[in-house]
């Protein structure tokens, strides 16, 4: 279980979110709403790459309250941005295996655990190319097998399907759905992904919680007077507000 406990965040005078608590277990959970509800502050935080300014960061009822307890902490959690940096004459196989590293697996590991990721992802015969030669999709489930390098317990993606085609985005789907006893947290803006991978949905606005619970609960809340749209985004656009649904 990880959750966050009165988890408050900000940059300089601004606050992001403040006295948050939410739970998120094993399965996957779609972190939904409008670019500046606060999304990628609070994964930043889950992930203890950002230390909260009040609050706690807790995992399996544990709280992360120092940079001691962060660092054993990361050896959980695969994080993935949605703008991740690598440099670009790095093979995809030590990409991955730098991932390794980071999380603090012992060195006779590192290659085992790489060719595991990226078999999981489809880049098995890729562990040769450099980062510069991939594809965007390819570079992209690169990116998700250094996330979840090592089999991390947690596993935190930021947009991860954002610039991909259509057939990329069903691999992607496949690659989620096959991590098992994982906590998946997927933060997105394509309610379709949500309803074919996800079993539960957090709808955040404006650095609030507005909705935490099962996908088929939030498909309960469809509002039919949202034309153009299927029942999970109406259910999902009726919890924001009129200017924020229209943007």
């Amino acid at each position: 279980m990880l959750s966050a406990q009165q988890l408050s965040q900000g940059y300089g005078r601004t606050i992001v979110f403040q006295d948050l608590d939410v739970e998120f277990g094993p399965g996957v959970t779609a972190l939904l709403g409008p670019n500046g509800a606060g999304k990628t502050t609070l994964l930043r935080t889950l992930a203890t790459v950002q230390p909260p300014r009040e609050g706690q960061v807790v995992i399996d009822g544990r709280q992360v309250s120092s940079e001691a307890e962060a660092r054993t902490a990361r050896r959980q959690i695969g994080f993935l941005p949605q703008r991740f940096g690598f440099e670009p004459a790095m093979r995809v196989r030590d990409f991955v295996r730098y991932g390794a590293w980071l999380r603090g697996l012992p060195p006779r590991e590192w290659a085992h655990a790489s060719a595991e990721a990226l078999a999981h992802v489809g880049l098995a015969g890729e562990t040769g190319q450099k980062m510069k030669s991939l594809s965007g999709g390819m570079r992209q489930r690169a990116g998700i097998a250094w996330a979840i390098v090592g089999r991390p317990r947690i596993v935190l993606l930021d947009e991860p399907t954002v610039g991909l085609d259509p057939q990329q985005r069903l691999r992607f789907r496949a690659i989620i759905a096959g991590l098992p006893d994982t906590t998946v947290l997927l933060s997105t803006h394509l309610i379709d992904d949500v309803d074919a991978v996800c079993d539960r949905v957090v709808v955040m606005n404006q650095g609030e919680i507005r909705f935490a619970g099962a996908t088929s609960e939030l498909k309960a809340l469809d509002e039919p007077s949202l034309p153009g749209h299927t029942p999970l985004e109406r259910a999902y656009m009726s919890l924001l507000p009129a200017e924020d649904r229209d943007r």
